[in-house]
């Protein structure tokens, strides 16, 4: 482990436990104890032979940040299993408010003047152990052997890149629903308040009707006690009928004019139908 500088490391050798033809990832961890941002970005001798993953970002104060490193699969193991491969760990002092896409290669340039802290990490090919006997001792014949270390090793390296890739997916679809979520909150509100104006009972209009309705039928209600051969109760079976469907029309509008204003309205067209004088 790498301390007295900006950053933290460990470790300060990476080892691949070197397999041809496979592709072998490991971990370096960086850490920042102090209280300022520190940009670093990671450099290799042989860029096209390792993939980075992040090469540069911020660590904040007091956090850590993991970088994983993989080796692509070569075709041949190097003589004598040694490797000259190195990599270079920068980091800088930066502001609060810079960004990982604020970071540029200007920043780690000593020539700029900038106080740029450096680590040098070796790369180390550690021979795979050999796998088991196919049938151990005390094991009954026909037994499947078990699997080598090495496997186990190269799995759990896969496992970690396929975990980051599933994180990295299930926020992506975390970030959708949270915003598909928000529309339907706002789809629901505007619908809320286009109810909320509809929901105001009988409109204008239909008083006026109601009213002009009521006229008629108290000038109607005058006219049929003048005649003679007509009996008030007669009339009055015409109002209730007539008053029965104003009330079964009431019964279907929501809001607005009350139901009672809408009778006394009813009510005072009557009488003023039956005051009136041809």
């Amino acid at each position: 482990m790498s301390s007295g500088g900006l950053l933290e490391i460990d470790p300060l050798e990476l080892k691949f436990p070197f397999e041809v033809k496979k592709q072998i990832s490991c971990s370096l961890q960086l850490t920042n104890k102090s209280d300022d941002y520190v940009a670093f970005k990671v450099k290799t001798t042989s860029p096209k032979k390792y993939c980075v993953r992040p090469n540069a970002g911020i660590v904040l104060p007091r956090s850590t940040c993991d970088v994983i490193v993989t080796m692509q699969s070569q075709r041949e193991a190097p003589p004598d299993m040694q490797c000259k491969d190195k990599f270079l760990v920068q980091s800088v002092i930066i502001d609060q408010t810079a960004t990982t896409k604020d970071i540029t290669t200007e920043m780690f340039a000593k020539e700029s003047g900038n106080v740029v802290d450096e680590v040098k990490l070796r790369v180390t090919y550690v021979s795979p152990p050999q796998p088991p006997s196919p049938v151990p001792e005390g094991s009954e014949e026909g037994s499947s052997p078990r699997p080598s270390v090495s496997e186990n090793g190269n799995l759990n390296s896969s496992e970690l890149l396929a975990n980051v890739a599933i994180i990295s997916r299930l926020t992506e679809e975390k970030t959708t629903a949270i915003q598909q979520n928000n529309k339907l909150r706002q789809e629901l509100e505007l619908v809320r308040r286009e109810v909320s104006k509809q929901q105001g009972g009988f409109s204008f209009m239909f008083v006026v009707i109601i009213a002009l309705l009521g006229i008629l039928m108290g000038y109607m209600f005058k006219k049929i006690l003048v005649m003679a051969h007509l009996r008030c109760d007669g009339f009055i079976c015409v109002t209730s009928a007539a008053m029965e469907l104003v009330r079964r029309e009431v019964s279907k509008q929501q809001g607005g004019f009350s139901f009672m204003f809408v009778v006394i309205i009813a009510l005072l067209g009557i009488l003023m139908g039956y005051m009136f004088k041809k």
